[in-house]
Formats: C-alpha cells, structure tokens, sequence
C-alpha cells in the first residue's frame, strides 16, 4: 500500500488531535485551580534552582486574521499602559513569592505583539524582571518580534535590555495569501527588520512560516522559503494553519473554500521540509528546523529536547512560569493558567491576588504519560529503560501500552525491548500516535487537523 494511503488510513488527513505543548491539554483544565496553587507552588520553588520566564502582551496594532491567540486590537498605547502597571504589580509579587537563590533560564516575551510596547515601557519591564532574579548561565531573552511594529528605538530598547534571540513571524511572503489572512508584511519589511536586528548585536534569529494557508501551493511556498532562507535565521517553525473559526471568531473572515484539502496540506509541508533540508537544517520533532550548530538542534542530537507552550526548546528548567492575561505556568505539581481577559486578569492583580482562573493537579498517571508522549513528540520514540528508571514498577502499565500501540499502527510504529520507536515515514503521525496515549476525554475539544 503507497505510505500516502497509509497515512490516510491511520487518520492523518482527518484526525482532528492536541499539539502536544502540554499534557494533560488546556481543554482539560478546570476552575478548581486557582490563586492559592499558584501561591503555594511557587514558594515550592526549590532555592537555588532555574526557573523560565514568559511574560505576555496581548496588544496588536491590527489583528491579523489568520491569529487564534488572545489579543485585542488598539491605536493608542493608552489601555498598554494599564495593562503594563497591572504586569509590573504581577512581576513584583513573582518576585516576593519565590524563594531565595533563583535564577531565570529562559526570558520570553510573546503575544501579541510586544513590540507595540514604547522604548520606555520596554526598558520599565526589563528592569521589573531584572529585580526578581538574575540570568542564569547561559540564558535566553527572546522576543518575538512584529516587522511591521519595529524600528530603530525600540530595537535599541531591547538590546540594552538583553535581549539575545528575536522570533519573526513570516506566515507567508505571497502577497494573496497575506490579503487573505490579513497579514501584510512584505519580504523587503521582513529583511530590513533582520538586518536592522543583526546591527544592535542580536545574531540569533528564529522565524516561524506557515504551510496550508488560502491560496497557499508548492510554487508559493517554495518562494517564500527560498526567500526566508536568504535571511538565514538560525531556526525555523514550520507550523500547520489551524483553522478554528469557532475558536477564533476572526478566521471566518478567511474564505474556506481556499483552504488547501489536507493531503494538499502534506505536500505543501513535504515541500518545505525538503527545501529546509537541502539548505543544511536538521529537522527537530514535527515541525521544527534549525542549523547543525544551533543549540536546538544539539539539543535533539543529545536527547536533552524539551516541549512546552513555546514550542521545541533546550530549556533545562523545571518550572515555566507565564505571566500577563492568558499566560500558563508549568509546575512539578500541575499547571495553572490566568483569566484570559485583561479586564479580569488587572482585577485580580489589583486585588494583590494572583489572577489564576483555572489549571490542572497532576494526578494518576499524568506525569508517566505526559513523559510518553514529550517522548513521541520530540523523538519519536519511547526508551522503556529510561521510563523504567522515572517510574519505578511502571514496567507492566508501559508496556501493554506499547503493545496496544503497536496493534493501532502496525509496522509504522517498531517494537522493541528497548521501547517504541516511529519508523521516518510515520513521523507525521507523531500527534495521532500521542493520542494514543491519553487517558481524557477529547470529544468537547476542538483541536486542530492533524497534518
């Protein structure tokens, strides 16, 4: 049987699964969760250790419409300056809740758009985040960054803050395709930030393009590739357009009879990825590339990959902690996650409380799991030993796990006494394979397609 109709028959062009950036997923968290976990979990915090830090601005200029994150449009800095003082306050009790001797492995802003914010708001943030804790050894501050929302005054901004790595969302460089999703950003844009990035000393440069856009076929996104590997970032995110118009009431202003169909999806995917290989970058998890030197793709090289809400990172911390509307914070013991709305969320951190609205305790088996299937996700395989040795008397449980597994997928999946592996040509099938591995119910989800 021809691995397309494989892959067909195994659900990858109809299967509708989790990304995997967490386990158990955000749908299955519940308001049980609230201010007084995140209080007791950071204290929890043990002296001495790294933890990562995400900071969230969920303010555009313009809302693109192709975008299913938790922003708001705005033309004045106004309601960001607000929002900031509220962040700041947030920062600070941070600072007074965690223990002694932490350091920050990781600093991401994310959004939104953070460079919305003005040089003297950036530089305020830096320095809220600078008196709660220093970097650690080796530490990342990145951002991500709006070509369109960028210019010299607050690149200065953020290079005096610290910043080492930018992220650059391209989506795409056709200029129908950007009509379509909203999202109009011109190569010449694109290359002026990078040069304008590389200038103020920051060399480190990620970018994030789109496969299975309107209009999108093998001839667009073969030049917008072709003309994002001329920018010669040092990784690339080459993620699936999730259309969840229910989700994100903005998609419906994308026509969805021009959606490509979803074998088209993997062609479209196939193209790229071929293009990224031939250009010298190492392909990380599903949907990831990156330079052999890049600390990612040695990372994977390692088997030290990490997956959280960010993506694929070498982050070594063992708690994120996300601050801002929205954010979600990783624990030892669970997750929690703030009001989504910015009205709530400054409610709350007016009130001196932090503004958790919901999350999750671990419990059962969610860390065994959650480990099988950052496993299949970042190495598509599962080591038994390696399990065996986290989980002690897990041996059986694990097993008739795999073996069940293996019966789903057949030959795409090898077993072995080492564990299971995903054959290459399978790998697409990493997110349907993870399922198989979750114990919650997904029938009120709306996840995305598969491929």
């Amino acid at each position: 049987m021809p691995i397309t109709s494989r892959l067909a028959k195994l659900g990858l062009f109809d299967a509708m699964v989790p990304r995997y950036t967490s386990y158990p997923t955000a749908p299955q968290f519940s308001a049980d969760v609230g201010s007084g976990q995140m209080q007791e979990w950071i204290g929890a915090v043990p002296p001495g250790s790294q933890v990562s830090l995400y900071l969230h601005i969920p303010f555009c200029r313009r809302l693109c419409w192709f975008c299913a994150c938790r922003t708001q449009g705005t033309k004045t800095l106004s309601p960001v300056r607000g929002y900031l003082d509220r962040l700041k306050t947030e920062v600070a009790m941070l600072g007074r809740a965690l223990p002694s001797d932490v350091t920050l492995s990781r600093i991401h802003w994310g959004g939104g758009t953070p460079t919305l914010l003005s040089p003297e708001m950036m530089a305020e943030l830096a320095e809220a985040v600078r008196v709660v804790a220093p970097l650690a050894d080796g530490a990342e501050f990145s951002v991500e960054i709006d070509p369109n929302e960028i210019d010299a005054a607050r690149l200065d901004a953020l290079a005096a803050a610290g910043m080492t790595r930018a992220s650059i969302g391209v989506q795409d460089f056709d200029p129908e395709v950007q009509t379509t999703i909203g999202r109009i950003q011109s190569f010449e844009v694109t290359r002026d930030a990078v040069e304008m990035l590389r200038q103020v000393g920051v060399t480190s440069l990620n970018a994030d393009i789109l496969f299975g856009l309107p209009h999108q076929d093998e001839t667009r996104i073969s030049d917008s590739v072709q003309k994002l590997l001329t920018l010669n970032p040092d990784r690339v995110a080459l993620y699936g357009y999730a259309h969840v118009p229910w989700m994100a009431r903005r998609q419906s202003l994308i026509p969805s009879d021009a959606l490509p169909a979803p074998e088209k999806r993997l062609r479209l995917f196939e193209t790229a990825r071929q293009l990224f290989e031939w250009d010298g970058y190492r392909q990380i998890g599903i949907d990831h590339f990156a330079t052999p030197e890049d600390r990612l793709a040695i990372a994977a090289e390692t088997g030290r990959l990490r997956r959280n809400f960010q993506g694929y990172t070498d982050d070594p911390a063992e708690v994120l902690i996300g601050l801002g509307a929205s954010a979600i914070s990783r624990f030892p013991q669970g997750y929690t996650q703030n009001a989504p709305a910015t009205s709530a969320y400054a409610k709350a951190i007016g009130e001196g409380r932090f503004a958790t609205a919901r999350g999750h305790v671990f419990a059962g088996q969610d860390i065994l799991r959650a480990r099988i299937i950052e496993a299949i996700m970042c190495d598509f395989e599962v080591r038994a030993t390696d399990l065996a040795d986290r989980f002690p008397g897990c041996e059986h449980q694990v097993a008739q796990m795999m073996e069940t597994a293996a019966d789903r997928f057949g030959d795409i999946v090898q077993l072995t006494d080492a564990g299971l592996r995903i054959r290459p040509e399978g790998h697409t099938l990493a997110r349907i394979i993870a399922r198989h591995f979750d114990a919650y119910d997904m029938s009120g989800a709306g996840h995305a397609s598969a491929i």
